[in-house]
């Protein structure tokens, strides 16, 4: 008699691919994107000025920019090296004190109770291990210490226009829909019995761009998850993934002018650590 089971992902593995993604492409000029995200959610967590802060996968650093702008002692962390250098370089540009490090989600180097705030806005819900990557962010947040986040929703456009490039590219073994952080009953899972004060609420950024095919274009030559998965196919594929991603846009479209405006929902998250 066979006996079959299932290999555990390797994360390890997942994660170096990951790692490759986001740092492929020029992010820095998609980043603008999410701007908006950083204020929002520090509005939804109430920030109290002078309180500590970590931004976790920070990206360019919009939240522990928005965070020192409330005159927050913040650090941002990241693994990838060329969008922590971009951070620096903005909070230099406007004379903000921010501590930008290297640094992996899923094992934050900081000591347990650190935070009165631990942060993320469309960078840890990314992270291969969702399971591990949630409870460090309750680690290091103090006790009575918020823990707030902002994710991209699985049925708004941002994640539809991931499960396109799901359907073009197959995911690497292991690696679960980043969107599921988006869903507010897999956050309260995620999160389990360590916090209360649960609150979720759904919103949205409006995004500008010249045309559909503006954005498709755009995407696939900045965006990692869209640029890498470009690359993986033949001419004919690549054609027909660029068509999908306009007719997408298309389908979001609110302007009536040939240009493309569209609303991109996401999750925004507030919780009180135990």
């Amino acid at each position: 008699m066979t006996i079959t089971t299932n290999a555990l992902p390797d994360l390890h593995a997942l994660k170096g691919v990951q790692h490759q993604t986001w740092s492929s492409g020029d992010y820095g000029s998609v980043a603008w994107i999410t701007v908006p995200l950083a204020d929002e959610l520090v509005a939804a967590v109430d920030l109290a000025p002078g309180s500590t802060v970590l931004d976790v996968a920070t990206g360019t650093g919009h939240v522990a920019i928005a965070t020192a702008r409330a005159f927050c002692p913040s650090i941002g962390i990241d693994y990838v090296s060329g969008l922590v250098d971009t951070a620096a370089r903005r909070a230099e540009a406007e004379g903000l004190d921010i501590a930008f490090e290297v640094g992996d989600a899923e094992a934050l180097p900081y000591d347990d109770d650190r935070f009165d705030y631990v942060l993320s806005a469309i960078g840890t819900m990314f992270t291969a291990d969702h399971r591990r990557a949630a409870d460090e962010m309750v680690r290091v947040c103090r006790p009575g210490g918020r823990i707030g986040m902002a994710n991209w929703t699985p049925s708004g456009f941002v994640g539809r226009m991931l499960q396109t490039v799901g359907r073009y590219v197959t995911p690497p073994a292991g690696a679960l829909p980043p969107t599921r952080w988006g869903d507010p009953q897999v956050v309260a899972e995620l999160f389990g019995g360590q916090v209360d004060d649960l609150r979720t609420w759904t919103t949205a950024v409006r995004q500008r761009f010249l045309r559909p095919e503006h954005y498709a274009d755009f995407f696939l030559t900045n965006y990692g998850p869209t640029l890498k998965a470009a690359a993986k196919l033949d001419q004919a594929q690549r054609a027909a993934f660029r068509t999908d991603l306009v007719n997408l846009a298309e389908e979001f479209n609110l302007a009536a002018d040939g240009t493309f405006v569209s609303d991109w929902e996401y999750l925004l998250v507030s919780a009180r650590k135990r």
